[in-house]
């Protein structure tokens, strides 16, 4: 798991890169909002612990502008204590806020517990079958089932959509989308037929004359 910390003050940057590390996580740190931002276009950290007061700007901003649309959890460490703000950080969408003078340990704690519900959040569990959406794997009974990666694309459409209608035409417009090759009516059966094989599970139910829908229990 990579941290990104975004603080101007040196001694805490030592100090929680120090603790991070020693915790098993790998961590990346910027002193100001631009190279923030230009560290955020090329990576996407699994959690920001964010400072509001930067040399070149504020970090509310830099959360409502960059990161949020970047759906990346955040906590806001900051000095910053009157109530306004903080309930501002929240509603804005910020995980938590914690102010300093902060314990390390606590802070540590809350980015276990970000973390372990975001991880929680990205599986999606339907009878014995486990997906992953973050790295698109499946599982079967705890055992990897290999998908090409066509079907592996079709199955995040269902994952992503579960008690969702999926129109025959929508998976022909996908597969035309993703191989720039036409395909008619048959080529879809023959995917959703081996993928339900590699499945050994029936649930993916048809919908005759109108598409596939994947059924949660």
């Amino acid at each position: 798991m990579k941290i990104f910390l975004i603080e101007d003050n040196a001694s805490i940057i030592r100090g929680l890169e120090y603790s991070f590390l020693k915790n098993g996580f790998a961590i990346e740190s910027r002193q100001s909002i631009c190279d923030a931002r230009e560290y955020l276009s090329i990576s996407k950290p699994d959690l920001i612990v964010l400072d509001i007061t930067l040399p070149d700007g504020n970090g509310l901003v830099l959360y409502e502008n960059t990161i949020k649309r970047l759906e990346i959890p955040t906590i806001f460490l900051t000095a910053v204590d009157d109530e306004e703000t903080v309930v501002k950080g929240l509603d804005i969408g910020a995980e938590d806020y914690i102010t300093k003078p902060f314990s390390t340990k606590e802070l540590l704690a809350r980015v276990n517990r970000i973390l372990s519900r975001n991880k929680k959040d990205k599986i999606i569990r339907i009878e014995d079958i486990e997906y992953d959406t973050e790295k698109m794997t499946v599982f079967k009974n705890g055992k990897a089932i290999e998908f090409t990666s066509l079907e592996l694309k079709l199955l995040n459409v269902f994952f992503q959509n579960v008690g969702i209608v999926i129109t025959r035409e929508t998976i022909l417009s996908k597969i035309w989308e993703w191989t720039g090759n036409d395909v008619d009516d048959h080529t879809v059966t023959v995917y959703i037929k081996r993928i339900r094989e590699k499945l050994g599970s029936d649930i993916i139910k048809t919908l005759k004359g109108i598409g596939y829908r994947l059924d949660g229990k």
